[in-house]
């Protein structure tokens, strides 16, 4: 089975009932009685037992609101799994039903879906390795990314309007039914004054011990709190990298929004825009079996930091740090690539030129464009 996962609005069930044969819906109450009845009806629904040139795919949606749904899915798997390809998709929800007690671990595979990105903006076909150069991406496109962000009604749609109104209903969906039907939350109203200041804080590094000062909580709620918001998609952490997991876990984590049109500063706008395509290309790139990516960051007790380093197998790969301007190529890259002997060193600019030009052949420093270098990503 494919379990397909990824933030509220992202185009999960659009995507899926597209490369889809058949679609059931837990929403929909005549396909709720069906799935209620267990596999063998289900079976029969697909008509699994009609002979076909090749196995139906079939899109099983929001199933996870059913309290059983791992063993039916379980019990549906182990009788009829050779007949039929699965594709089980849902909310942001489903990860975090997922990781309790997970009866179905070695059925299926996880996908994790993300806006859109420049390079899917260039292309759609899976690639053959994790980076690779790239054509330019349309002005069109960079600017709707830039203004509208990377999910798909607002980014298609290009309209100031209906991207400021879409933002607000899914904040009121986050927050008025994500949070109340998975959290059990004595005080959603503190919990949204968090999500406020949040907001306003992408691309920052965060300090729990002052955000619980600020709404007067303990610093184990906050901490409870944003790995709930991070497993809700509403945002997430980077973590800085040390070879001691242990030690990475106690230091402070950086925030990231996943829609960064909301973002107001024009630099935090530009690192969350290059963080999510970051995360994206690491969690795509481990999905499709290239290796075991992370992305982190990097400060030491210096206050020396550069913002993103991408792992490969445990292994630093590749430096980022993120500038709107500046082509003033920061000492910084250079210190760290020799203290983590990452094989490349990327400054990224946004307001810089498209060069046709492979990043990743270059293993010194160098300034780069965004639209260069995100081009070369997923």
């Amino acid at each position: 089975m494919a379990l397909v996962s990824g933030p509220r609005q992202v185009g999960k069930t659009t995507t899926c009932r597209s490369l889809s044969d058949e679609y059931l819906n837990w929403d929909n109450a005549d396909d709720r009685r069906l799935l209620l009845r267990g596999p063998a009806s289900i079976a029969q629904a697909l008509q699994l037992d009609v002979l076909r040139a090749k196995s139906p795919v079939a899109t099983l949606d929001e199933l996870h609101k059913y309290t059983k749904w791992k063993n039916l899915l379980k019990g549906f798997f182990d009788s009829y799994g050779d007949r039929v390809r699965l594709i089980i998709t849902g909310s942001s929800r489903i990860e975090i039903f997922r990781r309790g007690g997970d009866s179905l671990m070695g059925r299926y595979f996880l996908y994790r879906m993300h806006p859109w990105s420049v390079g899917e903006s260039l292309r759609t076909e899976l690639p053959k390795k994790e980076a690779h150069a790239s054509d330019e991406v349309r002005s069109s496109d960079w600017d709707a990314l830039w203004e509208h962000g990377g999910f798909p009604e607002p980014f298609l749609r290009r309209d100031t309007r209906f991207t400021r109104r879409w933002r607000s209903l899914r904040y009121e969906q986050l927050s008025r039914e994500d949070l109340r039907e998975v959290a059990r939350v004595a005080d959603l109203g503190t919990l949204e004054t968090l999500i406020q200041i949040l907001a306003e804080r992408s691309a920052q590094q965060l300090i729990y011990s002052n955000l619980a000062r600020e709404i007067q909580v303990s610093v184990d709620t906050v901490k409870r709190w944003i790995d709930l918001l991070a497993r809700l998609h509403y945002g997430f952490l980077v973590r800085p990298w040390f070879r001691n997991v242990a030690k990475s876990l106690r230091k402070e984590p950086k925030w990231f929004l996943r829609d960064w049109s909301g973002v107001l500063d024009d630099g935090a706008r530009a690192e969350t825009l290059v963080a999510c395509h970051l995360l994206k290309a690491v969690e795509g790139w481990t999905d499709l079996g290239f290796g075991d990516f992370e992305l982190r960051y990097l400060r030491d007790k210096q206050k020396r930091e550069v913002d993103f380093l991408v792992v490969k197998d445990r292994e630093p790969w590749f430096l980022v740090e993120v500038k709107m301007s500046d082509r003033t190529l920061s000492p910084w890259l250079g210190y760290f690539q020799g203290q983590t002997k990452a094989q490349h060193a990327f400054q990224v600019v946004t307001n810089l030129s498209y060069q046709h030009a492979d990043c990743f052949r270059v293993h010194h420093p160098v300034v780069v464009s965004a639209k260069t270098f995100l081009s070369q990503l997923l």
